[in-house]
């Protein structure tokens, strides 16, 4: 089978690929664009774990649809207008009220969310929500579907779940487990014959060091 033959068949796995390459160097460079790219990336790949088997992975695209949405407010901030004026109008306060808002920056006439550091109460109740995802998402799958491999999937599906939040709220350590992620994936996606993505997969992996690298420039700066 040639190139042309094998795009044919696998043009919607080749596309996802695609737009989620460019999801995640948009990631990186912190650009507010990534969210309606990763819309479109996670519609295609819901139908391309689906026939797959891979229906944790599935459900997560579903999830990655609606936290784009939410990352997407998030990221965009708020327009300060009239609370700006009321924090004007204050004395006293105006130094705590400062710290407050040391996440966020103003750029215009919003202020955008900035990249912090996870901090222990966070990861602690994280660190649950991870575990408890796990145990639920292993008996859904290996009792009631015919997944193949049902811890794997439901590990990549629940820490993708705790990463994909922090990304949102734009935590730097979310990098950590994005490397984790794709490094299993990999392995994962290759005995599933799901080439495209392995690729996509080994890009992410790439990625996800340069964006550790560049997040942290940003921390400091």
């Amino acid at each position: 089978m040639n190139i042309s033959d094998w795009l044919s068949n696998n043009y919607i796995e080749a596309f996802g690929a695609v737009t989620g390459i460019i999801y995640v160097f948009l990631e990186i460079r912190q650009a507010i664009w990534l969210w309606p790219i990763g819309i479109i990336t996670s519609a295609v790949y819901i139908l391309v774990f689906f026939t797959g088997k891979l229906y944790a992975d599935m459900s997560l695209q579903g999830y990655y649809l609606v936290i784009s949405f939410v990352g997407w407010y998030w990221w965009a901030g708020r327009k300060n207008g009239r609370r700006g004026e009321e924090e004007n109008g204050r004395t006293g306060d105006s130094e705590t009220e400062g710290l407050r808002d040391s996440e966020t920056k103003k750029e215009g006439e919003k202020e955008t969310l900035q990249v912090t550091r996870l901090d222990l109460k966070t990861g602690v109740v994280l660190s649950i929500v991870f575990i408890l995802l796990y145990v639920i998402m292993w008996f859904i799958l290996s009792r009631l579907t015919d997944s193949p491999v049902p811890e794997w999937d439901s590990f990549l599906t629940s820490l993708s779940i705790v990463a994909t939040w922090m990304l949102a709220r734009k935590i730097y350590e979310h990098w950590l487990l994005w490397i984790v992620v794709n490094s299993v994936s990999v392995v994962l996606f290759l005995t599933r014959g799901l080439y495209p993505t392995v690729i996509l997969y080994i890009v992410y992996g790439i990625m996800s060091f340069v964006g550790l690298v560049a997040w942290k420039r940003s921390i400091r700066n």
